[in-house]
């Protein structure tokens, strides 16, 4: 059995009567993408922050790459912290290679690193550029780079796509790719749920401190039944008692959509149809999405979060 890259067991965060964290446990496997997900003040941050021991927990126990302190395997980690910010006067390669020194690569190696990934996400006619003159997609660009330009085996981004332009969003998602094809860990904070469906292998939701759901993009898409929009040749309206169906809703473009109950299958609503001679103009069988998911169980504090 292969020890997990991080696991976590009845952790707790207060601050005086606050809870920010509440008994929460989760094992994230070595090599894939695991999503915190969640509305702002979720937790996620302080999270982040106690398995890299920049705090410590009230209680509960946390082990990172099998080590019971994160301080003990800290060149082995990278980490990108919510609060974002560069050297002003350091120009872009020499930021990247100062941080890979500091984790323990050779000058001459860091600044070859440095170059190479630079040239690797576009940003080879910026290496020489101070950090000031950076537009803030570029300058986040640098720091992710510095955060992993050691090779770490472990990686922790707070916040990643937090104030990128589409173009820079997906570079950022290039760089996660990557690390994953490379066999490391990536765990990203975020409450872009696009985000979390195009990269995540496993994903943890949480709200006021608590977990909500652990597990991969699919089992949670499960956790909600499935939905069937049709519409009638005739611009009619679906019989209300169709097989597995609870409830019905008219959409804006003459479609409806039916809400189906646990179990049921879409393939014996369109029988049913065809079996009442109902004439369809388009019949078509969705999953919910990890937005349905996450306002379902989050509830009011979905609010919170962005769907694009």
């Amino acid at each position: 059995m292969h020890t997990p890259a991080l696991e976590l067991r009845e952790v707790t965060k207060t601050y005086g009567a606050f809870t920010a964290v509440d008994r929460l446990s989760l094992s994230v496997p070595a090599g894939c993408v695991y999503g915190f997900l969640g509305p702002n003040g979720a937790g996620k941050t302080t999270t982040l922050r106690m398995i890299l021991e920049i705090i410590r927990p009230t209680q509960g126990t946390i082990s990172v790459l099998g080590s019971p302190s994160a301080l003990a395997v800290r060149r082995r980690i990278g980490y990108l912290p919510e609060e974002k910010g560069l050297y002003k006067k350091m120009r872009a390669w020499s930021v990247i290679a100062y941080f890979a020194t500091l984790k323990g690569m050779s000058p001459a190696v860091a600044t070859r690193r440095a170059h190479e990934l630079l040239e690797r996400y576009g940003l080879k006619d910026f290496a020489d550029a101070r950090t000031e003159a950076l537009s803030k997609g570029m300058g986040q660009k640098v720091q992710v780079l510095a955060a992993v330009a050691h090779d770490p085996e472990f990686v922790i981004l707070d916040e990643p796509f937090s104030g990128l332009d589409p173009v820079n969003q997906t570079v950022m998602e290039d760089i996660i790719t990557d690390l994953r094809a490379r066999g490391r860990t990536v765990i990203f904070s975020t409450h872009v749920m696009a985000h979390a469906e195009r990269l995540c292998d496993r994903l943890v939701i949480i709200a006021r401190g608590r977990k909500l759901f652990d597990g991969t993009p699919a089992e949670a898409r499960g956790t909600l039944p499935r939905r069937v929009r049709l519409a009638l040749e005739a611009g009619g309206e679906p019989a209300a008692d169709l097989p597995g169906v609870l409830g019905r809703v008219q959409l804006p473009d003459g479609q409806w959509e039916l809400q189906l109950g646990e179990g049921a299958d879409p393939q014996a609503v369109l029988a049913a149809c065809f079996a009442r001679q109902i004439r369809l103009r388009s019949f078509s069988a969705e999953e919910a999405t990890l937005h349905d998911v996450f306002v379902k169980l989050v509830g009011p504090d979905a609010t919170e979060a962005r769907f694009r």
